[in-house]
């Protein structure tokens, strides 16, 4: 294929691409989801308090999604929603009391109070002994549970992204 037909295709996809986010803009009922069109009433694309009971699920959350507080909700406020939701749920998954948190306490908690001291964890976890200062965030002396979930958190964020260890 020649550069000039490359080059007019990828101008049609373009044009066509962005007249088709135009349309979808200034036609919100476009891109709603269908249950979404059958419970927009008045067909203006956001939903009203009264429209919202057809959803149970936007209905209970309703003050939550209405974001600007002007008694409806639009497309744009339930994804921030949904997203914030997905984003609190994946840091509270990942910041989570682990089975490796369990374990590494089931080893090197000698007295068995919940937390790990300095000398615990040196002489039963001797080859992470270097590493107690950075995993103490509040230099109080003993790891406690958040701060090993949150170590253990920073290790696998560090091998998914292949970074050096913590």
């Amino acid at each position: 294929m020649n550069p000039a037909s490359l080059l007019a295709g990828l101008l049609a996809a373009v044009t066509l691409s962005a007249a088709a986010v135009e349309l979808m803009a200034s036609n919100p009922r476009l891109s709603q989801p269908e249950s979404w069109t059958r419970a927009d009433a008045d067909g203006d694309g956001r939903l009203s308090r009264e429209e919202a009971r057809r959803l149970p699920r936007l209905a209970r959350h309703f003050d939550a999604i209405d974001s600007n507080r002007d008694g409806v909700i639009s497309g744009a406020e339930v994804r921030a929603w949904r997203d914030a939701a997905r984003g609190a749920k994946r840091a509270a998954k990942r910041l989570a009391p682990s089975k490796g948190v369990e374990e590494i306490l089931r080893i090197a908690d000698g007295d068995g109070d919940g937390a790990i001291s300095r000398a615990e964890f040196n002489q039963r976890l001797p080859r992470f002994a270097r590493r107690f200062d950075r995993i103490d965030a509040d230099r109080d002396g003993s790891l406690a549970r958040g701060e090993l979930g949150l170590w253990l958190a920073t290790l696998r964020g560090a091998r998914r992204l292949k970074l050096p260890h913590q």
